[in-house]
């Protein structure tokens, strides 16, 4: 499932999510996104993610679980 927050795009799979950011193409592993929200990967929130992207980074959707995305 891809959603796009403030010019970032997030690909989300049950590994982890594929981001473009500002250009810069990267990865986020499942386990680092649980460990950084203190909660299962399933259960974090597409706005969370972004916000360990960029603390200032402004979804224009309500937050969804990554589980619901998959």
């Amino acid at each position: 499932m891809e959603v796009e927050h403030s010019g970032t795009v997030f690909s989300f799979d049950s590994e982890g999510v594929d981001i473009v950011y500002e250009g810069r193409e990267f990865r986020m592993r499942a386990e680092v996104i649980a460990r950084a929200a203190d909660k299962d990967y399933l259960d974090v929130t597409d706005h969370e993610v972004a916000r360990m992207v960029d603390k200032d980074i402004e979804p224009e959707s309500p937050p969804k679980r990554i589980g619901d995305h998959l």
